[in-house]
């Protein structure tokens, strides 16, 4: 089959631009309730290590998208660097994690925004409304993603500074761990706040989309993971300073409490929050779309995917397929343990991406070994911390992956290698 291909039309800053939308709705209204459960005062602590984690694993990112420039992120990389097993590894884990986190973003989109009654049909026209703007072109991506970051941007800016204007400081900012759960608790928020920081990936997903990749992607994922970081650690010190960690540990929405009583806060929060989940979701969608595509190049999907549309240059088969998958999850399932789940995905695909980049030749070189490292190392560490739920199901997911590979290889009649 002639391989279709995308069109290389983002700059630095819109590559900029997905990464930070991607991140910010999955972090900073969806994860910092569920951490301060498993580590209380010591939250603090735990997003410290999931911030040097997720630069890890952005420099062993931006090493290897400085190399390799053809979508599919650490699919790519994998198989280039490792060999077809450890790509295939690394594309499924995306795959599967991040279509939980797709389904998750949905739903708090639909919180935010709609009674119960109405969510899960919401969030599924969201899904619908985003495939749209995802299968007529990646510069409208880009351009909705821009948007849609600067409206989130102002919600959490707004409820950070009423909350430090009307609320007392309470709780200290910064506590050592301590209780039952202790480093073990730290180590737990860590692995699920891990969660919040990795939509740079979808910076190097895209490596077919944008001009000078070997000079855009590096730069794009450490100034969109700089920029983010510094956000969340103002977002959870004010948490934990006027909220405290045991009223943290209770709510949904944790943002909320910084705006109670005062409703034209409350009324822009809740406009940020939806903006960010809806950015959110729009990135995840690119980024899964890209890794599904480069997956069918190499028969590691079905190869009727592996084409693109001839005017939009985007993976259209692939993206409306994602859709009807969304459809069907959101409809059925309650994904409360996204988080946990899509994180085992994440932290494996990386695994792999540190494990590649350590790889590299000299003359590719732009980050020390120490790093990778230090990030496959934390990786793993950060996977078997993980709730056992999200352990047992995400061990047991990627089982069947790699048995539907080893069975459609024997079929096939190719070789292990492939």
């Amino acid at each position: 089959m002639t391989q279709s291909q995308l069109s290389r039309r983002l700059g630095v800053w819109d590559a900029f631009f997905i990464g930070v939308a991607s991140m910010v709705g999955a972090g900073v209204f969806a994860v910092f309730a569920p951490a301060a459960a498993v580590a209380g005062g010591a939250l603090l602590i735990g997003l410290l290590v999931a911030g040097f984690v997720a630069w890890c694993n952005a420099t062993s990112s931006a090493q290897l998208a400085a190399q390799y420039h053809g979508a599919g992120g650490t699919y790519l990389y994998g198989r280039e660097v490792l060999g077809p097993w450890s790509g295939y590894l690394a594309g499924w884990s995306f795959v599967i994690g991040k279509t939980a986190s797709c389904a998750a973003m949905a739903m708090v989109f639909a919180a935010y925004w709609v009674p119960e009654t109405w969510q899960k049909p919401v969030a599924i026209g969201l899904v619908w409304v985003l495939v749209a703007v995802n299968y007529f072109g990646v510069t409208r991506t880009a351009q909705v993603a821009r948007v849609l970051v600067l409206v989130a941007l102002a919600g959490l800016l707004v409820a950070l500074g009423t909350g430090w204007g009307t609320m007392a400081v309470g709780s200290p900012a910064v506590a050592l761990p301590e209780g039952p759960g202790g480093w073990y608790g730290v180590l737990q928020s860590a692995g699920l706040m891990f969660f919040a920081f990795a939509g740079y990936a979808r910076i190097a997903t895209m490596g077919e989309e944008v001009r000078d990749p070997a000079r855009t992607i590096p730069r794009a994922i450490v100034a969109a993971l700089g920029v983010v970081l510094v956000l969340y650690a103002a977002v959870a010190v004010s948490l934990l300073a006027l909220v405290g960690p045991e009223r943290l540990a209770a709510t949904s929405a944790p943002l909320t409490l910084l705006v109670e009583g005062a409703p034209v806060a409350t009324a822009v929060l809740v406009v940020g929050a939806v903006a960010a989940s809806a950015g959110a979701l729009l990135g995840l969608l690119t980024g899964i779309g890209r890794t599904w595509l480069a997956m069918a190049r190499e028969s590691d999907m079905p190869q009727w995917f592996a084409v693109t549309h001839p005017v939009h240059k985007v993976p259209h088969r692939v993206e409306i397929a994602l859709g009807i998958v969304l459809t069907v999850v959101i409809a059925l399932v309650d994904l409360r343990g996204a988080i946990g789940f899509s994180s085992f995905g994440v932290l494996l695909y990386y695994f792999v991406a540190n494990v590649a980049a350590h790889r590299q030749g000299v003359e590719h070189r732009r980050f020390p070994r120490w790093l990778q490292v230090a990030g496959a190392v934390a990786c793993l560490t950060l996977v078997v911390t993980l709730p056992w739920q999200s352990v047992v199901t995400g061990v047991a997911v990627v089982a069947v992956g790699l048995l539907l590979r080893g069975l459609g290889l024997r079929i096939s009649g190719r070789s292990a290698q492939s």
